[in-house]
């Protein structure tokens, strides 16, 4: 699969070889991918770049906040970011979620993924 259109992609999470291995599949179709080991790292990479069209957050992290309270305040301060949520012990009901953010539960697949970020940037 391949990106439709090109997107910068902030990828939150805490274990550094799902974190590689998303940005390795990000960046092979296309995509420009930001990186950060938590909340706190994201939130200073969203302060210095302001052309990142996803957030791709897992759930579950150490740090100052979760993604979901990541997620709820990259929303607030950037209405127009794409959001999606990823988990493999939570789970969302996706009409809980606001406006532009999608769950996607762990195990995914790399095309699913993909599609996802296509769908958010249509």
């Amino acid at each position: 699969m391949v990106a439709l259109n090109s997107a910068v992609v902030l990828i939150v999470e805490d274990e550094p070889l799902i974190r590689f291995n998303i940005l390795d599949v990000l960046e092979e179709v296309g995509h420009v991918a930001l990186e950060a080991a938590n909340a706190d790292e994201a939130l200073v990479v969203l302060k210095g770049r302001q052309d990142v069209d996803i957030l791709f957050t897992d759930v579950n992290m150490a740090g100052s906040m979760d993604g979901l309270q990541l997620a709820n305040r990259v929303r607030a301060m950037r209405p127009n970011i794409g959001i999606i949520i990823t988990s493999g012990m939570v789970r969302l009901d996706p009409m809980a979620l606001p406006a532009n953010t999608a769950f996607l539960p762990k195990p995914y697949m790399h095309d699913t993924l993909i599609s996802t970020i296509n769908s958010l940037m249509t």
